[in-house]
């Protein structure tokens, strides 16, 4: 689908906002978790189901609630999801107790999966597809900043004006954004939507390649997040920072985030494939270099910086892929990389607690982390294989997929 060249700026900002809106809101509650416990009087654990009911609602609704909408113009799809993200924020801030937020953070993260899985598709149907992963990219570029500011001073003003605030401000975020779903996303992207309905969408998933995509997303990008989740440890108790610079540390952190979405999406409308494999080998060497180097504080923050831009850069390619494969119907396809993007966060997170708990030290799950992703790039290079063959056959049979290169 083409669009008029004044209508792309303005589409996909409204894209990156509400992308911005839905990182911050899952992000923001960890620096506020001791004031919402106080508040609830309950424990910080329990506090912290809060965060763990978010990333299941999250992974649920990634791929059930966008197959539920398959049939439905995308363009009116991203308007609902952008009000249930509006109507959980709010539960969230006028919430009186606990189980009001329980549901707020669970209604929010419904729409989660299905925006991004569902916005990555509308994203790329507005350019050529020479940019499509750029394009997705920009649109993810709004998840990165949060990372970068919208946390830091969403825990600043909730720390200041009391956490309720932080929810208000993230309410305001999408009701702007969805004005400017409404006003700036081209009609004709909600053209689009398959003629199969669900049944199309699921044939999409007779594709091995499809399957493989997801298990690619799940190891390589799991592996950084499982670096990532118990990084403050390591940043404190092996690198020798004090507690109250892990915040600044973790900018830079989000700065790699910004730097290697945006790198990573423009690589991927050069060489999709060459970008997954050099951007996982990279991330693979990082993750291994930093196991190493942890004690030092200077390659400790140069690693961090690293980690974050090869991490993220993983992200518009391994969301153009699975697009690709299942290019007659990538709606539900691309919800289901998002809800694997989760599972990768959760495993990441998992194997490195084991890694914890076998006292290994906090430099253990950086090695984890590592070989989640030595595994991703594995599974990746099977992936390239077995497509190479396919597409040695006649090319009436082959011309049916998309080709890679090596």
């Amino acid at each position: 689908m083409s669009v008029r060249s004044q209508s792309l700026p303005g589409g996909l900002l409204a894209l990156a906002i509400g992308a911005f809106g839905i990182g911050l809101t899952e992000f923001v509650i960890m620096g506020l978790l001791p004031e919402v416990a106080a508040d609830f009087a309950v424990s910080e654990p329990v506090a912290g189901w809060l965060i763990s009911g978010y990333a299941l609602s999250v992974a649920v609704g990634g791929v059930a609630l966008t197959a539920a909408v398959t049939r439905l113009p995308r363009k009116q799809v991203l308007l609902g999801l952008m009000v249930l993200f509006i109507v959980g924020n709010l539960l969230s801030a006028v919430a009186g107790d606990y189980p009001t937020m329980m549901v707020g953070r669970v209604v929010a993260a419904l729409c989660h999966g299905a925006f991004f899985g569902i916005g990555a598709v509308v994203a790329a149907g507005l350019v050529a597809p020479a940019r499509r992963a750029g394009a997705i990219a920009l649109m993810f570029a709004g998840l990165t900043i949060a990372n970068v500011l919208g946390v830091p001073f969403g825990t600043l003003l909730g720390q200041h004006l009391g956490w309720r605030s932080t929810f208000w401000a993230i309410t305001g975020i999408g009701v702007v954004a969805l004005i400017g779903l409404a006003a700036l996303v081209p009609a004709r992207a909600s053209a689009d939507a398959p003629a199969g309905g669900l049944r199309g969408e699921l044939r999409a998933f007779t594709h091995p390649q499809v399957w493989l995509s997801l298990v690619i997303t799940v190891l390589g990008f799991g592996g950084m997040f499982g670096a990532f989740t118990y990084i403050a440890f390591t940043l404190t108790e092996v690198s020798g920072f004090a507690s109250g610079a892990v915040p600044w540390l973790l900018v830079l952190f989000g700065v790699g985030l910004f730097a290697g979405n945006l790198l990573g999406g423009r690589a991927a409308d050069v060489s999709l494939s060459r970008t997954l494999v050099v951007v996982l080998a990279a991330l693979t060497v990082v993750l291994a270099g930093f196991a190493l180097t942890a004690g030092s504080r200077p390659l400790t923050i140069a690693a961090l910086v690293l980690m974050g831009g090869f991490g993220f850069a993983t992200v518009p390619p391994l969301q153009m892929r699975i697009m690709r494969y299942a290019n007659e119907a990538p709606t539900l396809a691309s919800g289901a990389n998002i809800a694997a993007f989760n599972v990768g966060n959760a495993l990441g997170a998992w194997v490195g607690g084991l890694t914890i708990a076998a006292g290994l030290g906090y430099t253990s799950p950086i090695w984890a982390g590592a070989g989640l992703t030595l595994a991703g790039l594995g599974v990746l290079l099977v992936a390239l294989r077995l497509d190479r063959r396919r597409s040695s056959r006649p090319a009436t049979e082959a011309s049916r997929e998309p080709a890679t290169v090596a």
